[in-house]
């Protein structure tokens, strides 16, 4: 294998070399998602699927697909059903799932896991399971509430001396001042809203709301006044509020049921040193019980009936669902039975396969048949030569690389005779090894200097000799 070389007037560099610093290399550089280039299917206002549109290159029958669950999960018509992406590795089954958390928007709950999650020391399988459906579930609150909103125009604490001893002073009130399009006024503050300020990092010039039941402060910006001078932090400016200081504000918070299960079910010790280190040496992770659930279903219907609050069922995302169980199978077919489940997303790369807990059961998928009853079947398609070029053309943009004369075409040669993700993992290495070259841009001898360096997994299962050991001198 012959070493890169950077022009006559220059030495060989070897591969383990580091490159010279340029003036870039400080800069601050973060790592890029496999599929931070999806941004949805890809489907006209018709649900039909554009050829290439939002990352996504070809499948166009799945993201239709996909397409009409999105609308049957914004109208509510598929709680309590699951999906099923079946396909090779490689062809787009977690791409199409984060596709639909995109088209589904940042407030329905999206819960993504692997089906290996399960099998945990701590908790039971169906437990793991049980957590995930419920953290799948939003909650919406509206309320109203009679709150002070405005800009702070004036924070001054005021001090008294301590009635506990003869040295030091403490505070006895706080006058905060509120500034709003219609008014100001000036509040005289307990002592304990002044820490919760304190904890806000709340300053003159901030918009914040002090809630009169609680007294509870939140800080929902920098008044937009101040966004002409220079801070050392980016900040969020905010206009500044209308009508009076004083008034009823509808405020919106969007929880799961997860969060409300967990918060109920971690006990609230005391506050002495015992309690602390009993605190510290329990479990990270606390089984909740069905009779908590119910009690937290029960409120939450009330509040539903009441109108304060209305649920929003998400998704859960179970990937190589074949390595769950027939315990886990069975109790998933449960969960999807019961009153409050979310849509399920389920994606597997097996065909017939055994089903995981048993002995002589042969599913297809390694799913066991009454689960793929319920199921919504998409299947997704391998990729052409043209189409792993598109992908391997839009990832390098991506991820800022140039590619030389007849890179790409050299590139979508190797993904079509070995896999796609085994042609996308030869950009990164490739760039550095033209990077150590001298050149800015990725050539046709890098791709086959890499074929040397690494093998595709096709490649490198043909090494293994017929006793199944690994032939060393056999290559292909």
């Amino acid at each position: 294998m012959k070493a890169t070389t950077t022009p006559s007037t220059s030495t060989p560099v070897a591969h383990n070399a580091l490159p010279p610093p340029s003036a870039t290399s400080t800069a601050r550089s973060s790592r890029i998602a496999p599929h931070s280039h999806i941004k949805g299917l890809g489907l006209t206002a018709e649900g039909i699927a554009a050829p290439d549109g939002a990352g996504f290159i070809g499948q166009t029958n799945a993201r239709e697909a996909c397409g009409v669950v999105v609308d049957l999960i914004k109208s509510r018509k598929f709680s309590g059903r699951a999906l099923l992406l079946v396909g090779a590795p490689g062809t787009g089954k977690t791409a199409l799932a984060l596709a639909v958390s995109h088209e589904l928007g940042v407030k329905v709950p999206f819960c993504p896991m692997v089906g290996s999650e399960v099998y945990s020391t701590e908790v039971k399988k169906t437990e793991v399971l049980a957590e995930a459906f419920r953290r799948a579930i939003g909650l919406r609150i509206k309320e109203t509430k009679e709150v002070y909103e405005g800009e702070v125009t004036e924070l001054t604490p005021t001090e008294s001396e301590n009635p506990l001893s003869g040295y030091g002073k403490t505070v006895s009130h706080v006058i905060v001042g509120l500034k709003t399009v219609k008014g100001t006024k000036q509040l005289r503050l307990d002592p304990t809203i002044y820490e919760a300020i304190l904890k806000e990092k709340i300053v003159v010039g901030d918009v914040i709301y002090v809630e009169a039941n609680t007294g509870a402060v939140k800080r929902v910006g920098r008044s937009d006044a101040y966004a002409s001078s220079y801070d050392l932090e980016s900040e969020t400016y905010v206009p500044l509020p209308k009508g009076d200081v004083h008034k009823r504000k509808e405020l919106v918070q969007d929880v799961t049921l997860g969060d409300l299960d967990a918060a109920n079910a971690r006990p609230q010790g005391g506050q002495d040193i015992m309690s602390v280190m009993g605190s510290l040496m329990k479990s990270g992770r606390t089984e909740v019980t069905d009779k908590l659930r119910r009690e937290v279903n029960k409120v939450v219907k009330g509040y539903v009936d009441q109108g304060v609050a209305e649920v929003v069922p998400g998704v859960v995302f179970i990937d190589e669902v074949h390595m769950l169980d027939i315990e886990c199978f069975t109790y998933l077919n449960a969960l999807l039975e019961s009153s409050m489940a979310p849509t399920v997303i389920l994606a597997t790369n097996r065909g017939n396969a055994l089903v995981r807990g048993t002995t002589d059961v042969v599913s297809p998928h390694g799913v066991p048949v009454d689960l793929l009853d319920r199921c919504l079947i998409v299947k997704t398609d391998g990729y052409n030569r043209e189409q792993i070029a598109k992908v391997v053309q839009l990832r390098a943009n991506v991820e800022g690389l140039r590619l030389g004369s007849g890179v790409l075409d050299r590139i979508a040669e190797e993904g079509e005779r070995g896999s796609m993700r085994y042609a996308l993992q030869l950009l990164a290495p490739a760039s550095i090894l033209a990077g150590l070259g001298g050149r800015s841009q990725i050539e046709v001898e890098d791709i086959g200097e890499m074929n040397e360096l690494f093998l595709d997994a096709k490649t490198s299962a043909s090494n293994i000799g017929a006793d199944g050991g690994f032939d060393g001198g056999r290559m292909s």
